[in-house]
């Protein structure tokens, strides 16, 4: 069945960004010498190794391979109206799914199959909505001192890891506010929070055999109870505690947000200000779990 979505012509980066990116993003920025660094030298060796190794070990989605995901990644960049990137897809153990791109240079992201196994097209589509978030609002400048900073620790001790020391906190907590905004891309693409969610629960426990066993609204009302931590003192602690060293938020708080959002009044606004609605036909209800 056929599902009637919005394209948000002339969409703007700052229109959905998370207030906690926007203030991250400020204070990264005033990290002496780190956008030069991404630059001059981590940039440049990032965009060769990357390249290198998404030609040799990766497949390059496109109309004549997989040409269904081709479709799902061509009307993501429609509604969120930003050019197609290059999309690789991965043979890969561990369900993820990232994103590099320099200024000036050809974008691509990356899915590995793994993730691919567990989703559904339309859920594969809201990662693709996550990942293009980050395009969208420009955090690949950022975001290759954070998927580099380690390899650097390791390749040149005396360097590196003085600049991952420095800059590790900053950076992923960073992140994790950016990893919010993204989430609020793939609410645009898709726009239908439950699918957005679904991911996020498929992330936290899913595998192709309990995949269809997954209980959404058992897993919505789990991330409204993650508000009730935050209640004493300790509770608060104990998030704080788990979630400082991570590149990622918790999938529960990301689904409590993406949860607020979907219901907000400028959400509401931000589809009626911007949208053009045409007829989804790309993604064909007879595909399954990959």
């Amino acid at each position: 069945m056929s599902l009637l979505k919005s394209s948000l012509i002339g969409l703007k980066a700052d229109s959905f960004r998370h207030t906690l990116d926007l203030e991250s993003t400020k204070m990264l920025k005033q990290i002496p010498g780190l956008d030069m660094m991404v630059r001059n030298w981590l940039g440049p060796m990032a965009e060769q190794v990357f390249y290198v190794e998404n030609i040799a070990s990766s497949i390059l989605v496109g109309e004549k391979q997989l040409p269904e995901l081709h479709k799902l990644l061509l009307e993501a960049c429609q509604i969120l109206d930003i050019e197609p990137p290059q999309l690789y897809v991965r043979q890969h153990p561990a369900p993820n799914a990232y994103t590099f791109a320099m200024r000036g240079k050809q974008p691509f992201m990356v899915i590995h199959t793994s993730l691919i196994e567990i989703l559904t097209p339309a859920e594969i589509q809201a990662v693709i909505g996550h990942e293009l978030g980050h395009i969208k609002c420009e955090h690949t400048v950022y975001l290759t001192p954070v998927n580099l900073l380690v390899l650097a620790a390791a390749v040149v001790p005396n360097i590196g890891a003085v600049l991952a020391q420095a800059m590790q906190s900053q950076l992923l907590e960073w992140v994790r506010c950016a990893e919010f905004t993204c989430d609020r891309a793939a609410l645009l693409v898709t726009q239908d929070p439950k699918i957005v969610m679904s991911v996020l629960m498929k992330l936290a426990g899913g595998s192709p055999s309990l995949a269809p066993q997954l209980n959404l609204e058992s897993f919505i009302d789990q991330a409204r109870a993650y508000d009730e931590i935050s209640k004493t003192e300790l509770g608060e602690m104990v998030k704080y505690a788990r979630t400082a060293q991570l590149s990622h938020p918790v999938p529960v708080l990301r689904a409590r947000e993406i949860d607020r959002w979907a219901s907000s009044q400028e959400y509401q606004k931000l589809l009626q200000n911007h949208s053009i609605n045409h007829q989804n036909e790309t993604a064909p209800g007879s595909w399954r779990n990959w």
